[in-house]
């Protein structure tokens, strides 16, 4: 049992450190004293094939287990269809970096519902993933389909389960904090709140895949739309708090791999979380 902790994409605690390319990422993390990173990619990927393999030989090297996340404009259930079609291409940009970077998973956002039914909606991400597998190279990287926080997108912990079926190169990524914003905070406060959510998972998609599931974890600020913004783990008024999810992976005996995304102190949330976990396996 060994879960793996680490930032998702380069913090303040990154730059005060003096680094500057996320080639340097993987020896920030290891120094710090995490085993995970990730990539982040959601304005679109800029980097070189070079620059991606350097960044992955460095992770290698430092023995982090990277992932990667792809473009925000990803769009599984857009209305329209070239742009729909068009994110096949990106998901295969984004498996072809990610085999670069040595990462397992991607992590693709499910796709909204704004302007349709929801049935509609997962009817078309359907069919965009469906597609996907018909016309990508995976590499063997999993590609991890992301719950989300706002509630006029798809991404509840059902929907991305049910997309998940589709195949077994897809793979849930939970988010509790966009799962807590959805649902206007409240759903995690207990051990077992968070055992919910790896028995839902493991009687769906098999105990392999919840015993090493891939996930975010945040504070998120919260309206009645759902989620708002990222915060860090100063804050008192929004949830999660991180305690009870480490005793539920403890009580598991789980090994997730645990991406923090607070604002900004994304290193310094995912190394108290290593911590405590640490604290309580002793």
């Amino acid at each position: 049992m060994s879960a793996f902790f680490g930032p998702g994409g380069n913090g303040d605690m990154f730059r005060a450190a003096g680094y500057k390319s996320t080639v340097q990422a993987p020896e920030f993390v290891r120094a710090a004293g995490l085993d995970a990173y990730e990539y982040e990619a959601g304005n679109g990927l800029a980097a070189s094939e070079t620059t991606l393999a350097a960044t992955g030989d460095a992770a290698r090297e430092a023995g982090i287990k990277m992932s990667f996340h792809t473009p925000y404009f990803i769009s599984l259930s857009g209305i329209d269809p070239e742009k729909r079609l068009k994110s096949i291409d990106y998901i295969k940009q984004s498996l072809d970096a990610a085999h670069l970077l040595g990462a397992g998973t991607i992590v693709v956002h499910s796709g909204s519902a704004a302007k349709i039914s929801r049935e509609e909606a997962m009817t078309l991400a359907a069919d965009t993933l469906k597609r996907t597998l018909d016309a990508v190279d995976t590499h063997g990287v999993k590609i991890g389909l992301e719950t989300m926080g706002k509630k006029n997108q798809l991404g509840t912990l059902d929907e991305v389960i049910e997309l998940c079926r589709i195949s077994p190169a897809f793979v849930p990524v939970v988010d509790f904090g966009h799962l807590n914003a959805r649902d206007c905070g409240g759903v995690f406060r207990t051990e077992e709140d968070y055992l919910r959510v790896f028995d839902r998972i493991g009687s769906a998609l098999g105990s392999d895949i919840a015993m090493n599931l891939h996930c975010h974890f945040s504070k998120i600020e919260w309206t009645d739309s759902g989620e708002r913004r990222h915060l860090t783990f100063e804050d008192r008024q929004y949830g999660p708090d991180f305690e009870p999810f480490m005793e539920a992976i403890y009580i598991l005996g789980a090994s997730p791999t645990v991406i923090c995304e607070s604002a900004g102190t994304q290193a310094e949330d995912a190394l108290a979380m290593k911590k405590y976990y640490m604290s309580i396996r002793r």
